[in-house]
């Protein structure tokens, strides 16, 4: 029997977990560049399936070894086998849609459903052995959609894998039901200071990207004033969203140590965490091209990844504290209102102006929210309706 613990104190992150993390390094830049190739509607929809699918990959995992410590000899194999599908799985990013994408639904499905079958031999406790059994299921039933938009091409592909990626999120937003069969994690064990700890660090991932192509613009761009003003803004964004997002982190600290439930506040977190790392891709986009041309007018398509990314960043977390605390932060929900309209009216501005507008809301909310006390954590009682109840009928 697998020894699970909700003691964050117990379980540290390992060496070889932040190894494994190199992967998804490389997956943020490659979905980064990938958007920033095709800047289209289309292109848009296909970096966020194959985001989804790439979070989706390092999440499940993640959850695995917060489960099965990376210390198990078991453990260690396993992650090194995904990240070595990983590595094949994130490298087919560019040519997805076109000529890699049986390597990409391959490794996509060797990954997740291998690691599944594994979960299920290694000998986890009662709760979590059943509801491994769902998720094989749900899974199994996403993959001939997988495979089937492998087969096709073109726009037909996207609609194959964006309907198999609705099945994928119904799954973690519901914990995967059967008929009669849900999950009922109160008072399970389950080490959720560890994976509180690594979506920290896969966030420190995401801006290390957004940093990384602040520079990588400044470096190709002419060494122009307005190129100048452009990286410093943008840097100073990211040190604004970076704080934003780590200041109030000791709350979620707490929870986790308090709630009766660390399971599901896990699976919250991982939720959030996905859109919130959505939203820092879109803002390393929108910083290379306002760096590369300050000068030109912003237009939809800069402005919805100028504002729209801090907007997809701000929102998870709004909506986490307000699972976890009853925390409804109206300072957020001003922000998100000024970053529609600030979006809105610079349209015809020039980017670097634009750009500037962006950076000053969130700066604005981070040194507003800097020095409003953070208080203590509320621990929120969570419901043991049918939502979340584990049956056997």
């Amino acid at each position: 029997m697998v020894e699970l613990t909700s003691d964050p104190a117990r379980r540290e992150v390992t060496p070889l977990e932040l190894f494994f993390d190199l992967v998804y390094v490389f997956a943020i830049g490659q979905l980064s560049h990938q958007l920033l190739a095709h800047p289209t509607w289309t292109g848009a929809a296909q970096t966020l399936v194959l985001y989804l699918a790439v979070y989706a990959a390092w999440a499940y995992t993640t959850w695995a070894v917060t489960l099965v410590p990376a210390e198990d000899p078991r453990t260690r194999r396993m992650l090194l086998a995904v990240m070595l599908a990983g590595l094949f799985m994130n490298a087919a990013i560019p040519r997805a849609f076109g000529d890699a994408g049986w390597l990409f639904a391959a490794t996509f499905l060797l990954v997740h459903i291998g690691r599944t079958v594994w979960l299920l031999t290694v000998g986890l406790d009662e709760v979590n052995q059943e509801h491994f059994v769902r998720v094989l299921v749900w899974f199994v039933a996403a993959a001939p959609l997988w495979l089937t938009g492998a087969a096709v091409g073109g726009g037909a592909r996207l609609a194959w894998w964006a309907a198999a990626l609705l099945i994928e999120l119904a799954g973690t937003w519901t914990a995967h039901p059967l008929p009669g069969r849900r999950l009922e994690s109160r008072q399970v064990g389950f080490a959720g200071g560890h994976l509180l700890e690594r979506g920290r660090l896969f966030m420190i991932i995401a801006l290390g990207e957004t940093v990384m192509t602040t520079g990588t613009a400044l470096t190709a761009a002419p060494y122009e004033p307005m190129n100048l003003l452009t990286a410093g803004v943008a840097l100073t964004g990211t040190i604004a969203l970076f704080w934003l997002y780590f200041s109030r982190s000791e709350r979620v600290v707490r929870h986790f140590q308090r709630t009766e439930d660390p399971m599901r506040a896990g699976r919250s977190g991982v939720i959030s965490l996905m859109a919130t790392v959505a939203g820092l891709i879109a803002v390393a986009v929108a910083d290379e091209r306002v760096i590369v041309h300050p000068v030109d007018h912003a237009g939809i398509t800069t402005n919805l990844l100028l504002f729209g990314g801090p907007a997809l960043y701000l929102v998870p977390q709004v909506w986490h504290g307000a699972t976890l605390f009853d925390d409804l932060l109206s300072s957020r929900l001003l922000a998100l209102f000024a970053l529609v309209v600030a979006g809105t009216v610079t349209l015809r501005a020039p980017a670097y102006l634009a750009a500037v507008v962006a950076a000053a809301i969130v700066v604005a909310l981070a040194v507003f929210e800097a020095r409003r006390p953070a208080g203590d954590a509320r621990v929120k009682p969570i419901p043991s309706g049918p939502q979340v109840a584990d049956r056997n009928i």
